[in-house]
């Protein structure tokens, strides 16, 4: 790898963009994708190997994605969040928690992990939620909630869950059609949040919160809906 190449790679890793390092396997040929110029079908495999997030070869190159981090964003430092947080560390997730509620969101009960009391939609705002990013509103309270899944919904976060019951969901799907969004936005939304195992437990329910993020990810058919 030349110097250059190497400092193009840091710069882009340290900037989080996600980034594939190509290898020519004939002459160590070197190109970093999307940025750099390439053939489709080199271009396009480069793509995938970032969505799938792991090493693969195309027509003699090999081909190293360098992803930035996942993130977990949820909003409300309940107990469900608590046990959330070692399942969402050991699968590499960056967690942030939400919660204007300064008395709920402490570092003593979120030990390890990035907090803001900012409201939900100005966190939000300041996190620029991405492709990589998953959220999850937990607090019951649509002050809190709804500003949380309004900006959510219009971002391209790849998971979006909120905690509630059906009736609680329907209530919560006619205050976000009146905020602007359509049934195929509001569809986004996994709700009632998680597989269902029957969780009852804080411990459980954060389980199947997690679960659910992993098989969304992952396009497991147990994500799948009717």
């Amino acid at each position: 790898m030349t110097p250059e190449t190497l400092s193009r790679l840091q710069a882009a890793i340290a900037a989080k963009q996600p980034v594939a390092l190509c290898t020519r396997l004939a002459d160590g040929a070197q190109l970093l994708l999307p940025a750099d110029a390439a053939d489709n079908a080199l271009a396009d495999a480069a793509a995938a190997a970032l969505v799938a997030d792991k090493p693969t070869q195309h027509e003699g190159w090999f081909i190293h994605p360098h992803n930035p981090p996942m993130r977990l964003l949820i909003v409300g430092a309940v107990h469900a969040a608590q046990a959330m947080l070692p399942m969402a560390s050991a699968l590499g997730f960056a967690t942030t928690v939400i919660d204007p509620r300064r008395a709920f969101a402490t570092a003593e009960r979120l030990p390890g992990v990035t907090i803001s009391h900012d409201w939900p939609d100005d966190a939000m705002a300041a996190l620029q939620p991405d492709t990589r990013s998953a959220i999850v509103t937990l607090t019951h309270d649509p002050k809190i909630d709804d500003p949380a899944l309004d900006a959510a919904l219009r971002s391209a976060a790849f998971y979006i869950g909120a905690l509630g019951s059906k009736r609680t969901h329907a209530k919560r799907v006619e205050r976000l059609r009146e905020m602007g969004h359509d049934d195929a936005a509001i569809a986004r939304i996994r709700a009632p949040i998680g597989l269902d195992i029957k969780a009852l437990t804080a411990p459980e329910i954060g389980l199947s919160i997690m679960a659910e993020i992993i098989a969304t990810r992952r396009g497991a058919a147990l994500a799948q809906r009717g």
